[in-house]
């Protein structure tokens, strides 16, 4: 059986991707709280980590920002490698060559608040349905509905809980 894990609210989780998604650098906490091993997360894709309650229409907004080369904020919950789980405030932007492109992405995460959790797992659950009975597309709608109600994108949401 899973259990939530947590980190020290003064840590951060950094990890490095490639262009397509694939783990280039951990920190030692990202490490300790994947479960894995260099060895076997250094080349793995970083949606190793993806928890099944997390909605695949956030995973899509956060790549369609960070591939526009902006930055996004986001809450996400991480599958640990023994299927335990635990929260981040996930703050990913892109790294640029000398010329302005992407050549990777940068991953810095923090133990977000018992309030942010408290707001945002209720919404998660709800877009994860609508994904689950309408694909995608239903969840991304669901979102931008609640979203719509709070006069706020989805990052201005994230960052003002």
């Amino acid at each position: 059986m899973s259990r939530e894990i947590f980190f020290d609210e003064k840590a951060f989780i950094i990890s490095k991707t490639c262009t397509k998604g694939k783990i280039t650098y951990g920190n030692e906490l990202f490490l300790q709280m994947s479960g894995y091993a260099p060895s076997e997360i250094i080349g793995a894709p970083h949606n190793i980590l993806r928890h099944s309650d997390m909605p695949s229409t956030v995973f899509k907004l956060l790549w369609e920002t960070i591939r526009r080369k902006e930055e996004i904020f986001a809450l996400v919950v991480n599958k640990a490698k023994n299927d335990d789980f635990y929260w981040v405030m996930a703050h990913v932007t892109p790294s640029f060559d000398d010329h302005g492109e992407i050549i990777g992405y940068h991953s810095v995460r923090r133990k977000p608040s018992t309030k942010m959790l408290d707001i945002i797992k209720p919404i998660y659950k709800t877009v994860l349905e609508a994904e689950r009975k309408g694909g995608i597309h239903t969840g991304e709608k669901k979102l931008m509905e609640i979203l719509q109600s709070t006069g706020k994108s989805y990052e201005e949401f994230i960052l003002s809980i």
